[in-house]
């Protein structure tokens, strides 16, 4: 047989044939039903600035998803390790966005948009000179900027005057997403990127009212959500938070990080938004074990009383289905296996493995090679449907 069915018979047997019923069950999000809860992560793919036509392919193929939540798209221009991550500051963009969320309604799917600011996490010799900017003037330890010479790690950034500025840059990228007709929007609140760097006591030493007690480290976070909800059905907003850290330098300690997450779910709760979604410690997002790993499900699932939980993080269909089953997550958010495989709910229901897909074109792809390459050129599963 193909090499594809080789591999599919070869790992069916690690996966059992079991059934999941739970992730292939359907979930209210506010006015929407997702057809199921395996649901597609945001992953930086650096395939175009501006989205295009190969964008719009990408995503859907992978219409079948219960929702998507699109890559980080950055709210403004921002000297980021990938010069082609997208945004969503001007018209083109929106236009291309656009294009992108026509294509996969056009599949039934539903689309949220990842409002993304890297804060701290970047080099200004890729952003025009410009220190990137931050609550507090420390720089985060990681980040290899590969097109650089000696590929530097990150700049020291520029402490932000007034914070309201950005929750205001934000609030124009929410509006632009609506102009682009996404379905909903979700702020990366996660992985080291601005509002994270907000929440956490070793990356905010403000002694203004963005800085110093858990209320005022949550603010910048919590002035986002509102404003997000003024322009969105509550319902459908959503966050995504890490808070074991770990990855660029982020993690406060055990007690600090408990009293401060708790909080800040607390407050989303309240406000009743769509989801939360929290990233679970995981050893490939904390190399250097600078993370506290933290039981997210222990710590936080008790006090989301309103709004949906959602998880993410190496979690394979087994796992997923049985978190969902035990009330521990609503859904989980699968990464890679969407990559190499765009029909995944699909593969889920045929009690399939994901197909295996190749690191090395995740972000870059070969010289001369098009831009398809290990992005749009992944078949979909071919499930044999039973008589």
């Amino acid at each position: 047989g193909s090499p594809i069915s080789l591999y599919q018979r070869r790992v069916r047997g690690l996966f059992q044939m079991t059934t999941f019923p739970k992730l292939l069950t359907p979930l209210k999000l506010g006015n929407y039903t997702l057809k199921n809860r395996v649901l597609m992560a945001s992953m930086t793919r650096n395939r175009g600035l501006v989205p295009n036509e190969l964008n719009a392919e990408y995503y859907s193929q992978r219409a079948s998803a219960g929702l998507i939540l699109t890559e980080g798209t950055l709210v403004e221009p921002q000297g980021t390790e990938w010069p082609f991550a997208p945004g969503i500051w001007n018209k083109k963009q929106i236009a291309g966005w656009k294009k992108v969320v026509d294509d996969v309604h056009a599949k039934g799917g539903l689309i949220f948009c990842q409002l993304w600011h890297l804060g701290r996490a970047q080099h200004l010799l890729h952003n025009c000179g410009r220190a990137p900017p931050a609550p507090s003037a420390i720089a985060a330890k990681g980040g290899k900027f590969r097109l650089l010479a000696g590929a530097p790690s990150y700049s020291v950034p520029e402490a932000i005057d007034d914070p309201r500025e950005y929750v205001q840059m934000f609030k124009q990228g929410a509006l632009n997403a609506k102009e682009a007709g996404f379905d909903g929007i979700e702020l990366h609140g996660a992985n080291g990127y601005l509002p994270h760097v907000f929440l956490e006591l070793h990356s905010n030493k403000r002694t203004d009212s963005y800085g110093g007690s858990v209320q005022n480290r949550a603010r910048f976070v919590l002035e986002i959500i509102d404003e997000f909800t003024k322009i969105y059905d509550k319902k459908h907003v959503g966050i995504k938070l890490s808070p074991s850290g770990g990855y660029n330098d982020m993690g406060d300690p055990e007690e600090e990080a408990i009293k401060t997450y708790s909080y800040l779910v607390s407050e989303l709760d309240k406000r009743e938004i769509g989801y939360i979604q929290i990233c679970r410690w995981g050893e490939a997002f904390d190399p250097t074990n600078r993370g506290t790993p933290l039981d997210v499900t222990k710590l936080f699932r008790p006090l989301i009383k309103n709004s949906l939980l959602f998880l993410n993080f190496g979690f394979t269909f087994e796992e997923a289905e049985k978190w969902i089953s035990e009330g521990n997550a609503d859904a989980v958010t699968f990464g890679r296996p969407f990559i190499g495989t765009p029909n995944l709910p699909e593969v889920v229901e045929a009690n399939l493995a994901p197909q295996p897909s190749n690191y090395t074109t995740y972000y870059v792809v070969p010289d001369g090679a098009p831009w398809s390459t290990g992005y749009t050129d992944y078949p979909a599963v071919k499930i044999e449907k039973k008589i």
